[in-house]
């Protein structure tokens, strides 16, 4: 009996080995997971950035918070049938709705005050001011979520800043210096704000629903809002002087920019944090470069090329999870 229980303890301890030579090459399932969440997150930065050139084409057709009404009613009918199909038409409980309305005014607040200032200020110094909006949502997911950063989380806020900021002035430090902020900065500058607040939001209130019935509800919200902003001007606007293109240019912000991007972000949020979430904006001036590019509206430059590495390297700091941690995962 004595050999047997020796032999047991024997092999006991051999498995146990095994298990820990093996530890550092195995990767957890929710690992796998989440490289498609941060995918798809990249996804949506693309989108968001797409958002910049087309405002910035219609701008100047209609009020910002007229644009506004048409883009948010727009996604909430395109989205309405599926939630119909898929969930029913059940209006949530009071508590929710307060939740969602609540959560839409931070997007709200930023979309007006994007198109709004792009009237009197150019997409370069909105572009620089985006760069603030991760390291601001950290300040607020710290504030309401209690959620710290590390060191080394600093480090990567400030390499992304850094390196979004090189592309946006493309490597000229007299440009960011001479950086001189109008009433079209200062405009956007607060709906940055108001969009650094809504990720932390969206990680306080979700409470387990479906992801797109908290999407959905958003948007009609927003559309609420916009109508009653919106309405004293809705009587005076020439709507047979709107072309086509502006509709179509506000369709595809309805479609990408708005139901999917809130979706994906609300999505990303909960399942990844607000500050990590938000460290792939620094990757929009790159997104911002690559379309003005594709349609001939800026050339490529290699001095953009720093700036990029210094977004990536950001990124992975930012997202990537210490190697102690991944080491104990796999006990």
């Amino acid at each position: 009996m004595l050999t047997l229980g020796k032999y047991r303890a024997a092999g006991l301890l051999r498995a146990k080995s095994r298990k820990h030579i093996s530890s550092p090459i195995t990767v957890p399932a929710s690992e796998h997971s989440k490289v498609w969440v941060h995918a798809l997150m990249i996804l949506t930065i693309g989108f968001i950035a797409s958002s910049f050139p087309v405002g910035k084409l219609i701008a100047e057709a209609l009020p910002a918070d007229v644009m506004m009404l048409i883009r948010f009613t727009m996604a909430a009918i395109l989205f309405m049938p599926y939630i119909v199909f898929k969930h029913g038409w059940n209006i949530p409980p009071t508590k929710r709705l307060l939740r969602y309305a609540v959560l839409s005014v931070p997007l709200v607040t930023f979309f007006w005050c994007m198109f709004e200032a792009l009237k009197y200020t150019s997409a370069v110094n909105t572009g620089a001011l985006y760069t603030t909006v991760p390291a601001m949502t950290a300040l607020f997911a710290l504030i309401i979520n209690g959620e710290r950063i590390i060191a080394r989380q600093r480090w990567g806020l400030a390499m992304g800043t850094l390196g979004a900021l090189w592309i946006v002035f493309k490597g000229d430090i007299d440009a960011l210096l001479n950086l001189e902020l109008n009433r079209g900065d200062w405009i956007f500058f607060f709906g940055a704000l108001a969009l650094s607040i809504y990720s932390p939001l969206v990680k306080r209130f979700y409470s387990g629903e479906a992801m797109v019935i908290m999407t959905f509800w958003v948007i009609v919200f927003g559309a609420v809002w916009m109508l009653l902003l919106s309405f004293p001007r809705l009587s005076v606007v020439e709507w047979s002087s709107v072309s086509f293109s502006v509709f179509g240019g506000l369709l595809y912000l309805a479609l990408f920019t708005t139901l999917l991007s809130f979706f994906l972000l609300q999505f990303g949020t909960v399942k990844l944090g607000a500050t990590k979430v938000a460290a792939y904006g620094f990757l929009n001036p790159v997104f911002v470069l690559v379309i003005v590019v594709v349609m001939g509206m800026s050339k490529f430059s290699w001095v953009l090329v720093p700036g990029g590495l210094l977004v990536i390297t950001a990124i992975f700091i930012l997202n990537g999870e210490p190697l102690r941690r991944r080491l104990d995962a796999g006990d």
